[in-house]
């Protein structure tokens, strides 16, 4: 199938996975991949998940959105206060894969985070990193919802744009999508050892990998709740 719109979920410095998802997708010059955001902390190879997308600029349309570690750390960047704080977020995980110095965080890298934005949208579905107010245009989203508010027990109802919303960030413990019909959790929780997921949005294909490597494909059967 050509011209796909591909999202994935959240990856946290998850390398092995990323690489193995990409390999079993194959993006090419007519897909659209969108990354949800969170690249780095808490797993082992943050630099090597960034590194990756950099490569990617080149073979598809990739359009990488931002989520609330990649603002802790281009924060922690600028800031004292702010690197203490993304030392307790995970962090220290993506420190260590630059050996443990913020030297080492080579400009390329910099310019792919500066290039992230905060959603994309299509005729049928928009992408935001964490969750979004339905009443207000995605330009107008507040960066506390779209970067850092969990769905949990208390769901938006559909956006006023009638496009189905794809979203991360609150990870899902059981390694599966949480599909609400308007909404699609795809955050799968990767770095507490389950799956990487990546949902192609249109013909609704899932590609599933861990850290050891393994893959899952499957297809997205629609639930209500």
């Amino acid at each position: 199938m050509t011209n796909r719109t591909i999202a994935i979920g959240d990856i946290h410095g998850c390398a092995r996975a990323l690489d193995t998802l990409l390999r079993a997708i194959q993006p090419t010059p007519a897909d659209t991949l969108v990354p949800l955001g969170d690249y780095v902390d808490r797993g082992p190879e943050s630099s090597a998940v960034l590194e990756i997308f950099t490569t990617l600029l080149s073979s598809c349309h990739l359009v990488p959105l931002i989520g609330n570690h990649e603002l802790m750390m281009m924060q922690a960047l600028e800031s004292k206060s702010s690197y203490d704080l993304w030392m307790q977020c995970g962090g220290n995980t993506t420190l260590a894969s630059y050996g443990n110095r913020l030297s080492n965080f080579p400009q390329h890298h910099r310019l792919f985070l500066n290039h992230c934005v905060k959603y994309y949208e299509t005729d049928t579905h928009f992408f935001i990193h964490a969750n979004y107010d339905p009443n207000l245009e995605l330009a107008e989203q507040p960066e506390q919802i779209a970067f850092w508010q969990h769905i949990l027990e208390d769901v938006p109802d559909p956006h006023i744009s009638g496009k189905t919303a794809i979203v991360g960030h609150t990870p899902q413990p059981d390694g599966n999508i949480r599909d609400l019909g308007h909404i699609k959790i795809i955050d799968t929780f990767c770095y507490g050892n389950q799956w990487l997921t990546a949902l192609d949005v249109n013909s609704g294909f899932v590609w599933k990998a861990n850290n050891r490597g393994e893959l899952e494909t499957s297809e997205l059967v629609t639930q209500t709740s």
